[in-house]
């Protein structure tokens, strides 16, 4: 592999200004758009020796044919002419956005002589105020009831409304009293304004003097036994207070922020938006992003956040994960999106929350974050056709002669050399299969190598004909050959069914290990594979070079959903053994209780610490006095 591209600058030849750069392929098109503070300093990252550029972006910078670069005067101008070229080119390698929702809203259509409150989907509607978006649209229909007992608006459609102002006929949604515009014939179109206006006021904020002065109305129409108006009023304070109580208060009440929770991994981010007005969540929105360049937590805030306000104004505050390296010409460029009565640009704060409230509420937006990523990948993985069609992509990138229909995937877990275990999962027809799961303990090994070794040897043990196992707790009785199915067993083993792809956490290493225990056992037909995390590369045995899946593709998404479903399932056996292991060694001691127990986990994190603990150490530890510790000391030497 050669150290670098050909189509390389020299250094000198790159500007050390800000400006933004775009590579591209033979044919001319955009593969991906970037921008720099230092041109120079910025590009010499892709030019590095290939072979030290995580996969992704090795993939990237080779596809490409050349580069090109635009220098501007100021950081800001670089992040608008990004944003702009992103959204002219679509570069495949820039982050992709998979919001398949269109999420409701409701509107306010100010630019109308007589402004009308709706659902809609379109945020685009010119002169209109739109407040949302909302997880469901009956949650948009509920909230237009409430507030028109409230704030009398106008609803009907805009035929209706002209219609009526023709003929001087009433609407007929103001004739069932669901209309409160001119159209209804109980207001005037400067009066229907002054509504108007009140209604966006308190959906903007949820402005409390409004239930102050319904209250103070009421009150006083009693006083005057005007028991009607009184009714009236009453009316409108109990749909005001029931918007309010329909709106969670999360922060003080004069709080208006935009809140963006992300949890990722190596293929896809998800990303959690709570809309906060009036201190009270009056939005929320979540959608997935895939992920073609590796980047962080923090440059996926950067092209979040140009995504999200494409044509929205931002609010003054947004609490974000983690903070940009550009968080300033950021805030520059969020500003311009929210310009001022004069039309100067305004001020957008961009910061994360770090205790308090607002720590809170991005702790709730990242398990919401968290649940959708999940959810995200379940259904995916549940999809028939893509099933189908990853099982036949791995067939073909790993040159397998069927698809893989049962894959088994191992996984190895211990802490600091101790407890280790390892897991088997399987999946058929690229669906788990937990009730074939299971866990392995491993005695002693000195790597992790060693320890794939022992538990492929132990696994494929089961598929010869010969040996039994009537000893170990994971198989019963029974007779299998491999690679022809079952014999008509009367009891059948467990691990009877081989698999026809066998896949293993790890590199180039622990795959040898595997084939040597492969080769060793003498069965034949099953294919071998492994998945290496850092780079999400597939390794194969005795190749010098990985398999590369596309980013984004189903057969990389089922091989990661299979190690990392290994990797969960190893991890809770080893968790839950050194929780035994713990309990078993320590409940021995004399003059050892729960609560002295307690302490002592607290204190050195695992009996293997504590093992390397002397006497003094030992008895520095609440409760525990110099000759408990003696004691300590000489039952775990033993």
């Amino acid at each position: 592999m050669a150290d670098t591209v050909s189509y390389r600058p020299k250094a000198g030849e790159i500007p050390t200004q800000p400006g933004v750069y775009r590579f591209k392929d033979a044919s001319g098109r955009v593969l991906y758009v970037g921008k720099a503070k230092n041109l120079r300093a910025r590009l010499s990252n892709y030019f590095a020796p290939l072979r030290s550029l995580h996969e992704r972006t090795r993939r990237m910078v080779t596809s490409a044919a050349g580069v090109e670069w635009t220098v501007v005067a100021t950081d800001v101008e670089s992040l608008q002419l990004e944003y702009t070229w992103i959204k002219e080119f679509n570069p495949p390698f820039n982050v992709k956005f998979r919001d398949d929702k269109t999420y409701p809203f409701m509107t306010v259509t100010l630019g109308d002589e007589a402004p009308r409150v709706m659902v809609t989907r379109n945020h685009r509607i010119k002169g209109a105020r739109y407040f949302g978006p909302y997880p469901k649209i009956w949650a948009v229909r509920d909230t237009i009831d409430l507030m028109i007992k409230a704030f009398p608006i106008r609803t009907c459609s805009d035929s209706s409304y002209k219609h009526a102002m023709q003929t001087g006929r009433p609407c007929f949604p103001g004739q069932i009293g669901r209309c409160g515009g001119p159209c209804s014939g109980k207001v005037t179109v400067e009066e229907h304004r002054e509504i108007v206006n009140d209604f966006v006021a308190f959906m903007a904020g949820g402005d409390k003097r409004f239930v102050t002065a319904a209250t103070k109305k009421m009150r006083a129409a009693a006083e005057r036994q005007d028991y009607e108006a009184a009714a009236k009023y009453r009316d409108q304070l109990q749909a005001l207070e029931a918007v309010l109580a329909k709106s969670a208060v999360v922060l003080r009440d004069k709080v208006d922020a935009d809140l963006f929770a992300i949890e990722h991994d190596e293929l896809a981010a998800s990303v959690q938006q709570f809309i906060v007005r009036g201190g009270r969540i009056r939005g929320e929105r979540s959608w997935t992003v895939d992920k073609e360049i590796d980047v962080d937590t923090a440059e996926l805030v950067d092209s979040i956040l140009q995504q999200a306000y494409d044509g929205e104004e931002p609010p003054k505050e947004i609490i974000v994960p983690a903070l940009p390296d550009d968080t300033v010409e950021l805030e520059s460029w969020l500003g311009e999106r929210r310009p001022k009565r004069d039309g100067t640009p305004g001020t957008v704060k961009l910061h994360t929350a770090q205790r308090g409230e607002k720590a809170a509420l991005m702790q709730t937006a990242t398990m919401n974050a968290k649940n959708n990523l999940m959810l995200y990948k379940t259904r995916r993985s549940s999809d028939f056709v893509a099933r189908s069609a990853a099982l036949t992509d791995i067939q073909e990138a790993l040159g397998m002669t069927d698809a893989p229909l049962r894959m088994e995937c191992f996984d190895v877990s211990h802490l600091a050399g101790t407890n280790i275990v390892a897991s088997m999962v399987v999946f058929e027809d690229g669906l788990a299969r937990k009730d074939q799961y299971r866990r392995f303990t491993i005695a002693d090994s000195t790597d992790d190598t060693e320890s794939i070794y022992q538990v492929i040897t132990r696994r494929l043990a089961y598929l010869k004909p010969d040996d039994a196992h009537p000893d170990d707790p994971a198989s019963d009785a029974g007779v299998f050959e491999a690679g022809e199915g079952p014999i008509e067993p009367t009891k059948r083993k467990k691990f009877s069914y081989p698999p026809n792809l066998l896949i293993v956490d790890g590199g180039q290493p622990q795959v040898n290990a595997a084939a040597k225990a492969l080769e060793e056992s003498g069965v034949q037909g099953i294919f071998l594979a492994g998945i290496a995390k850092r780079l999400e590369e597939v390794w194969l045995p005795d190749t010098d070079y990985p398999v590369i899946l596309p980013r984004g593709s189903e057969a990389l998404f089922m091989i990661q959903r299979i190690r990392d479903e290994a990797h969960r399932f190893a991890i809770t056996h080893q968790r839950a053994r050194r929780k035994r292991d713990i309990g078993s060694v320590l409940s021995e001691i004399p003059g050892l209780g729960p609560s002295r127990v307690k302490e002592l986990l607290r204190h050195f994190g695992s009996v293997a610490e504590l093992k390397k603990a002397d006497v003094p150490a030992i008895a520095e530890v609440k409760g525990i006095g110099p000759q408990l510790a003696q004691t300590i000391c000489e039952t775990l030497a033993r």
